[in-house]
């Protein structure tokens, strides 16, 4: 029960705090400046993640004792790492090259000193047991794919704390449920820090998480998913009633909006001939935009695909990968093409009825005219 004031606790505190970090970031003149693909009109501050991962480090110490923050250890060095690196991004815009480099580091330490991995297949496609390097291969490239596309996804008001906040608060009671409750603490605790951040993100927001929230929150979610899947995959059949049959799938749905819609735009970028990296419109939530739903809208459908998603993979969690990661993937390849048909049907219809850009050109030297007659007519 003393776990369940941890996001209480995590709530207050950065509820608290937030407006204080405002503030100094508007007068350290850290703000978000709008242009090139982004797509908020005024300077907004950024680095909302500082709120977040404080208000966080407060619940868990709250809840949490000596013994059990070091047997977490590796893993707050990890999250610590890309904290500071998210910082660094957001302060000087690190290299590729550089961001690269500390993630790895951060990486490895979880994976290799935390002993955090993928050590099995649990038998999709008849694998079972990993050999140890390519466990550590698999797992690294999964960390460092799941972050970068969770903070691609941070890309609207409230939306990547809308995507995190579910993911964490399922995690939290299902660690805790499962007999796992340090790190259903720590997921918890990331879920009071993003709810009180989402008071002030949520559309107009009046900050930004900016790298610093989304590289930790991304890690943090990823590695924790990652675990997920790991006891899932590791629990006898019969031993919890929440045991998921398909922990990969189940692990999947942890990070389903942010890594289809990653997958989706490198694969367009690619098919059209573009470098897969380029930075352009492309992303589900632009799409959405375009169909003239708010910020707010888009973050409550695309967290609703994942709540649906996650209710699916709850629904049939007897059933092994083998069933239940082709029908989540056939699923998702059919709403994204539903949702690009949808949204170009949409956008042509919004075009076609909105006045042309000649015309209300032609309208307003109109109407200029006519001001300027009427006030000559006019007697002085």
């Amino acid at each position: 029960m003393l776990q369940i004031f941890t996001t209480i606790i995590a709530f207050l505190v950065g509820l608290l705090i937030m407006p204080s970090i405002i503030k100094v970031i508007k007068s350290k003149d850290l703000l978000d400046v709008p242009g090139g693909r982004k797509i908020h009109k005024e300077a907004v501050p950024s680095m909302g993640g500082i709120g977040i991962v404080s208000a966080m480090i407060m619940g868990m110490l709250f809840s949490l004792n000596f013994e059990e923050w070091v047997e977490i250890r590796f893993l707050m060095v990890g999250v610590g790492v890309m904290f500071v690196l998210g910082i660094g991004d957001d302060l000087v815009e690190l290299t590729p090259i550089q961001k690269l480099i500390g993630q790895i580091f951060a990486i490895m330490v979880v994976v290799i000193l935390g002993d955090i991995r993928i050590s099995s297949f649990y038998g999709f496609l008849g694998i079972e047991e990993l050999p140890l390097w390519l466990s550590y291969v698999l797992t690294s490239f999964a960390l460092i794919g799941l972050t970068n596309a969770f903070n691609l996804i941070d890309g609207l008001d409230g939306l990547a704390g809308t995507l995190s906040l579910i993911t964490f608060m399922f995690l939290g009671g299902w660690f805790l449920a499962t007999g796992f409750p340090l790190y259903g603490v720590i997921a918890l605790a990331a879920s009071g820090g993003i709810l009180s951040f989402l008071v002030y993100n949520w559309h107009p927001a009046k900050i930004f998480m900016g790298d610093t929230g989304s590289l930790t929150l991304g890690f943090l979610m990823a590695t924790l998913s990652v675990l997920f899947v790991e006891v899932n995959g590791t629990m006898l059949p019969d031993s919890y009633e929440l045991k998921f049959h398909a922990p990969i799938t189940a692990g999947l749905a942890m990070v389903l909006v942010s890594c289809f819609d990653t997958l989706r735009v490198l694969v367009k970028r690619v098919s059209r001939g573009r470098h897969p990296m380029a930075a352009d419109k492309s992303h589900v939530h632009h799409f959405l935009m375009r169909m003239n739903l708010r910020h707010d809208q888009v973050a409550c459908v695309l967290g609703g695909i994942k709540v649906a998603f996650l209710g699916l993979v709850i629904g049939f969690s007897a059933f092994s990968d083998n069933v239940l990661l082709p029908t989540v993937i056939g699923s998702v390849v059919v709403l994204c093409l539903v949702l690009d048909a949808v949204t170009l049907k949409k956008v042509k219809r919004i075009a076609k009825e909105s006045p042309r850009i000649l015309v209300l050109n032609t309208t307003a030297q109109g109407n200029e005219k006519s001001d300027k007659k009427r006030l000559e007519s006019e007697p002085v």
